[in-house]
């Protein structure tokens, strides 16, 4: 794989597995390019909430709108230009905000294999 520059506009979004609600995700480096992360963008609807065990090693970073996260041992909320690191294991429960929220994401290893 060459070096790559990447929009949001390259992406092309689909509902996030097992999910119901309005929260959609779209891969732009994952194992079919041969490389050990995945990176992409999501796309949160205003007031939508996701619960899940984290199964890679996940890092969000909020491009647009606020999101929160969290945990048994509380709740962080982030907005543009802010991180979200959440370890493999976690126990988490995202929701968005009245705004919604665009995010980039990078996994380690490849989320989709961790999810089939």
């Amino acid at each position: 794989m060459k070096i790559r520059k990447f929009a949001v506009t390259d992406v092309a979004l689909e509902r996030s597995p097992g999910q119901e609600a309005d929260i959609f995700v779209g891969n732009l480096v994952d194992e079919r390019q041969g490389g050990p992360i995945t990176i992409g963008y999501g796309r949160y609807a205003p007031g939508q909430s996701l619960t899940e065990t984290i199964e890679v090693d996940d890092v969000m970073i909020v491009l647009e709108g606020q999101l929160s996260v969290s945990t048994d041992l509380g709740t962080v909320t982030a907005g543009p230009g802010e991180i979200v690191y959440m370890p493999k294991g976690e126990a988490v429960t995202i929701r968005s905000h009245d705004e919604g929220a665009l995010t980039a994401y990078v996994t380690y290893p490849h989320w989709r294999q961790a999810h089939a």
